[in-house]
């Protein structure tokens, strides 16, 4: 089974590193401010040329609490007046990207990101989507793949209603974990009948599919009480879980500061949460999709995942991957063919650049033919946990073995201790290997080295 993970101790000991989580190859690191206004508009018009159908994120910065442990770019506000002008500029990107583009490209995938999405009021979120129909050819028959993030304290049964009148169809839940001790170690005091009632109105109002968030790793947290939030989480039946490895990182996030390191988890309970946490989510019917990630069978990302399309972009894993990705807002960033790029992440930038009729583009990347190809190479390991060389070799008229004789020897290593299965053919990523999949992946990163590691989370 495509599923099957084989826990090895000490091969986790020796392969988690720190390192990318590869939503996209390059990384958001290599960005640079080379990248700009203009780039971004010439591919608008190759992706208008070529009609590509499109997904959107839009980001909502703003969260009227702030949880110590959020790497996440955001505005901590009791002040709802602050979206409205927020909202203005918002509305103004809306309008001078979407003139650049086909009305006849179809939105297959939309996504609402933070911050809170649903520090929106309805009236805002009614505007919102009236703009973004207006300029963009959403679906209108609840066949997009149209989702949001939600805080279970920021939202209520009028509020899923509204979200289903709008045309959303999947959510996804902030849950993190149910222990008092934990939660309020990181000002984050949620109950599970708060979680609850947002999943049962969604399931009556027919949503598609429900996925929640957990992180492992929080201060307070132990093997045994993260394995009872786990079985808590279980008996409300999402299609989909996201198991996140708490990566401390104070230097960088300053809300992290408030957190004691003292009340973290030891790196070996650390792994205890992880192995019980599979073992609970296999024994219930949970796949392991990779990367934190799990799914009942009959999700769409198993099934993508068993037919060897699934993709991987900066929404996570998908099956929206040949669509031009369109990000709208603060810190938004954005996937066009071969170009990347990211709106500046600060709000005052961002909300004067559109004040002066620009887009508020502040750096990115445009990919070469080598980023390209180790691209495609990342996405089939991270994916499939397969990598057949002969499909690289057709698609980049290279021959595979000599292009990366340099790291024959790194795979010739993981091969040896069980990560991989590695021929003239193939790298298959054993089951004691897909764990550490992120490891495998870096081998081909040719900008690793030149990286400070810190910036990045451990693989587990």
């Amino acid at each position: 089974m495509l599923d099957a993970i084989r826990w090895d101790t000490d091969l986790i000991r020796r392969y988690d590193l720190a390192g990318p989580r590869y939503t996209s190859y390059p990384t958001a690191v290599q960005f640079n401010s080379q990248v700009g206004t203009f780039d971004l508009l010439h591919a608008l018009r190759d992706s208008r040329k070529a009609r590509r159908p499109l997904s959107l994120y839009v980001h909502v910065p703003f969260c009227a609490n702030i949880c110590y442990y959020c790497a996440c770019n955001k505005v901590i506000t009791k002040d709802r007046g602050r979206a409205q002008p927020y909202l203005q500029r918002l509305e103004q990107e809306i309008q001078l990207v979407a003139c650049h583009l086909d009305p006849n490209q179809k939105v297959e995938q939309l996504h609402f990101g933070g911050g809170t999405p649903t520090f929106l009021s309805h009236d805002e979120l009614r505007q919102l989507m009236a703009q973004l129909r207006k300029h963009f050819n959403l679906l209108d028959d609840d066949s997009g793949d149209y989702g949001i993030e939600i805080d279970p304290r920021e939202a209520d049964w009028s509020t899923m209603g509204l979200l289903r009148e709008l045309g959303f169809n999947r959510v996804s839940i902030g849950l993190q974990d149910l222990d008092p001790a934990v939660q309020r170690a990181v000002n984050r005091l949620q109950s599970l009948e708060e979680t609850r009632a947002v999943i049962d109105a969604a399931r009556t109002l027919q949503f598609r599919s429900i996925n929640i968030d957990l992180i492992y790793g929080l201060p307070k947290q132990t093997a045994e009480n993260f394995a009872r939030t786990v079985e808590e989480v279980i008996s409300l039946q999402p299609d989909r879980l996201s198991v996140f490895n708490y990566a401390h990182l104070p230097e960088r996030f300053m809300p992290q500061r408030r957190i004691n390191s003292d009340d973290l988890p030891a790196p070996a309970e650390k792994l205890k949460m992880l192995e019980r946490t599979i073992e609970q989510l296999t024994a219930a019917g949970y796949r392991y999709i990779g990367m934190d990630h799990f799914a009942l069978p009959d999700d769409e990302l198993a099934i993508a995942q068993e037919e060897s399309t699934l993709q991987r972009n900066f929404q996570g894993y998908t099956t929206h991957g040949h669509c031009d990705l369109i990000g709208l807002g603060v810190s938004a960033i954005s996937q066009i063919g071969d170009l990347y790029c990211q709106n500046s992440s600060d709000l005052n930038e961002y909300q004067n650049a559109l004040a002066s009729s620009q887009l508020g583009t502040s750096r990115g990347l445009l990919c070469n033919q080598d980023d390209r190809l180790r691209r495609a190479v990342i996405q089939q390991l991270i994916c499939n946990f397969r990598l057949d060389f002969a499909t690289i070799e057709q698609d980049f008229n290279i021959d595979f073995r000599g292009y990366f004789a340099q790291l024959w020897p790194q795979l010739q290593a993981m091969a040896e201790d069980g990560l991989i299965e590695l021929d003239r053919e193939k790298i298959l990523v054993l089951p004691a290997g897909r764990l550490l999949v992120r490891s495998v992946c870096m081998v081909f990163d040719a900008y690793l080295e030149q990286q400070n590691r810190q910036r990045f989370s451990r693989v587990i």
